[in-house]
């Protein structure tokens, strides 16, 4: 326990414009600034999990783009401090946020960083994923600001992963066979017609392990899952890496202390692999 969400936020693209996940990702980023009241000069690593980009970009690294949006450190000169405006990129598919909640706790405990930005936006490579129909997932971001808290029984715990013993049904990719001159806006994502229940059925019994090993009581823990839409995005599509941010905003505005102790954050995805975290909100 000890590193805490401080602030979080989403952000939907302009029907007017194509969408970019770079925009997107600032966008949530310094919305979830505004929110916690905090300049972006004060965030030491800003890790970006988003897999699917404008234009199929790889290089160069998206969380660069990312920090120069929201303005993290943009003169070494005048801010040389070696652990402000980090960025890297960290791609798990749908257990991205979690991943980087596992190394942000590291950073946190070993001093690297006191406050950590993690990014999570998806768009289709043409910008409009409403003009794909075989494309799944919606063009959209969330944010989270964590920081390290100074009451030890808040915050997250551990964060564990689990596979299962078969193949995976979901996969995205470029069909370099069949992309022809549109390979820049195109992208693939091929998913067995059952797949939403099979990983349904993983991502319970991953939670069932969790709390096991972990000891904790599921009666009293609020289970934060794959959302099957986004707020105020209907018809856009499912939330992919940005999830858990969905997740984490509907518990806060409808959970009620006197029924949960804690959340339980939960994401699965390709693989198939998930992933499982204990979060208790400060003051809980």
């Amino acid at each position: 326990m000890g590193m805490i969400i401080t602030a979080a936020a989403t952000a939907l693209p302009d029907p007017s414009a194509p969408a970019s996940g770079v925009d997107l990702a600032g966008r949530a980023a310094r919305g979830a600034l505004t929110r916690a009241g905090v300049p972006a000069s004060s965030i030491g690593t800003l890790i970006n999990v988003g897999v699917y980009r404008e234009h199929n970009t790889f290089e160069p690294a998206m969380a660069a783009l990312v920090q120069k949006e929201v303005g993290i450190n943009l003169d070494y000169i005048a801010d040389p401090e070696p652990a402000a405006g980090f960025s890297f990129d960290l791609m798990n598919g749908a257990c991205g946020v979690l991943n980087a909640v596992q190394v942000g706790q590291s950073l946190v405990e070993t001093g690297t960083t006191e406050r950590l930005l993690i990014t999570a936006a998806d768009v289709h490579p043409g910008g409009d994923a409403d003009g794909d129909a075989d494309y799944p997932y919606a063009d959209l971001a969330g944010a989270l600001l964590l920081e390290r808290s100074a009451d030890p029984s808040a915050g997250f715990g551990p964060v564990r992963h689990y596979t299962a013993d078969r193949p995976t049904d979901v996969e995205g990719y470029l069909d370099t066979a069949t992309m022809g001159r549109h390979g820049r806006t195109a992208i693939t994502v091929r998913r067995e017609p059952d797949h939403a229940e099979r990983l349904g059925e993983f991502a319970a019994r991953a939670a069932a392990d969790y709390a096991r090993e972990i000891g904790i009581d599921l009666d009293r823990t609020l289970v934060i899952g794959p959302s099957a839409t986004a707020d105020g995005a209907a018809g856009r599509g499912e939330p992919h890496t940005a999830a858990p941010v969905l997740g984490y905003l509907r518990a806060m505005d409808g959970a009620r202390r006197d029924d949960h102790d804690q959340f339980l954050f939960v994401s699965v995805g390709a693989g198939p692999s998930a992933a499982c975290a204990l979060y208790r909100p400060e003051g809980w």
